[in-house]
């Protein structure tokens, strides 16, 4: 019993800094080109025209250097350039608003979303019934399922190191796997219709119209409306270059893709159910379709919410109920405009919140409860786990550990002083190979939190009290200006995204 407690002892973990090591002494490519126009500026008019030269070319060289090294929100300038760019070229062409066209068709199997989403397919399993997205783009094909588990934090110290032990078996799996590109983790908050609460007074309640009883009611029917839940959805990518091989034998196309993905998510089950989850069926095209309707729509979802209570008591299965909200063709924006810093559709405004630093220092389990928890605030937050193959990641270790030699010799001939945030990098990479030798799974990690309010000004509120949560959390969070309509479809549809 001993052994045992001394196994499942709760543990503090940290978390490997965001590594900020260049290709030459910290600089990146961008960082290293105009560092060497600046110097080669510098160098050219001190040699043809001396002083005079140097005066005369200084917007050049200050320029080069200014891009290279002045820090803007975080970044240096070079580093906004690729942005603010992509950003303006969009402005111009007109891609930062969209307006569905109503009676214009649209090619079958697709799913009307704006913006880098458009070229998203759809694919219904016959087999499971489950849809499978294709991302023609990314040579990926997705499947979303829903995950239930007690709360946590109510859990003892015991219980919760082992539920994590096997999440942790779960993220090995994936790994192994060596054919699944991505795992996306999206917890959201949705507002209570009131129906469970009111649900559950009529099946175990005594309403015998006494005072209690009427009180009581009176307090579900307020509460209800009030009332937020939270539903978690894991997103399972297969990466349809790795498994060319795979996909081909087992009949090639989207045929043989979505075989592939079948035995991938029957695994993939069968792991979470050993980590004491409890996995839902894997999404049909209607329960999808609700989930994305919601997230670009959030006023809808009560609405739909009921629909789907009225259903359920009046015994209509699919197709016999009402259906609202669940045709996944149907199921986009009607118009979204983007601007710098925020996202408005339908309903709601948004803004995009990326993870931009995890805790430096030991946090024990349950450490985004400030966040994740934070009540009256509509959020949804992914968590996007990008596994990497054992080779690969042993292959990538074993470059950076040559790069971190590498500078810091050339830092010690030139005798620049060594920096402790690189020599925490490094501890940071040793530390990853440690942890794959032992045989755990390596993959990359994005936070990303997208907020919703129904006015500009509560949104602002709102990023407010979530940077003071993140803050709490021990995390530093940033807003992803100029490209919040690709964050905000990472952020908050389960379709495997990156950004």
């Amino acid at each position: 019993m001993a052994e045992l407690s001394t196994e499942f002892e709760l543990r503090a973990v940290k978390f490997s800094r965001l590594t900020r090591r260049g290709i030459l002494l910290g600089l990146s490519m961008p960082q290293l080109i105009t560092a060497s126009i600046a110097a080669a500026t510098i160098v050219g008019a001190l040699y043809v025209a001396g002083a005079a030269g140097l005066a005369w070319t200084s917007p050049i060289w200050v320029g080069g250097a200014a891009a290279t090294w002045l820090p803007i929100a975080g970044r240096t300038a070079i580093q906004w350039l690729p942005i603010a760019g992509h950003w303006f070229l969009r402005s111009r062409v007109k891609q930062t608003s969209y307006r569905r066209r109503l009676t214009a068709p649209r090619p079958v199997g697709t799913l009307a979303l704006p913006g880098d989403a458009a070229p998203l397919r759809e694919l219904e399993d016959p087999e499971t019934g489950a849809v499978m997205i294709h991302d023609p783009h990314a040579q990926t094909l997705t499947a979303i399922l829903e995950v239930t588990h007690p709360s946590f934090i109510l859990l003892d110290p015991i219980e919760q190191e082992r539920r994590i032990t096997g999440w942790g078996r779960v993220l090995a799996t994936a790994c192994r796997s060596g054919r699944i590109a991505r795992l996306q983790v999206l917890e959201r908050t949705l507002p209570d219709s009131g129906t469970g609460l009111a649900s559950w007074w009529a099946q175990h309640g005594n309403d015998d119209g006494s005072w209690v009883a009427t009180t009581y009611r009176e307090l579900i029917e307020r509460a209800g409306p009030a009332g937020e839940r939270h539903v978690c959805t894991i997103s399972l990518s297969l990466d349809m270059r790795a498994g060319a091989r795979a996909i081909r034998a087992a009949g090639g196309g989207m045929t043989g893709a979505a075989k592939l993905l079948r035995q991938d998510m029957t695994t993939f089950t069968a792991a979470l159910r050993s980590a004491d989850l409890k996995p839902s069926t894997w999404y049909s095209p209607g329960q999808l379709a609700v989930m994305l309707r919601t997230a670009y729509d959030p006023a809808v979802a009560t609405t739909l919410e009921r629909a789907d209570a009225v259903d359920h008591v009046l015994g209509r299965g699919p197709g016999l109920g009402l259906g609202l909200g669940r045709v996944l063709a149907d199921a986009g924006a009607v118009a979204v405009t983007e601007s710098w810093g925020m996202l408005r559709s339908d309903s709601a405004f948004h803004a995009v919140l990326w993870v931009s630093e995890w805790p430096r220092s030991l946090v024990y389990p349950g450490f985004l409860s400030p966040v994740l928890l934070s009540s009256g605030i509509r959020r949804s937050f992914s968590l996007i786990c990008d596994p990497i193959r054992t080779d690969v990641a042993a292959r990538d270790i074993r470059k950076k550990r040559t790069g971190y030699i590498s500078d810091a010799q050339q830092r010690a001939k030139i005798g620049q002083i060594e920096d402790l945030g690189q020599t925490v990098e490094y501890g940071d990479v040793l530390q990853q190979e440690a942890d794959l030798t032992a045989g755990h799974g390596l993959l990359r990690y994005t936070g990303l939190l997208a907020i919703s309010a129904g006015t500009e000004t509560e949104l602002e509120a709102a990023v407010s009290a979530i940077e003071q949560a993140a803050i709490q959390a021990s995390c530093e969070t940033r807003r992803l200006v100029g490209q919040q309509a690709q964050a905000f479809t990472a952020a908050a549809l389960p379709l495997g995204r990156g950004i």
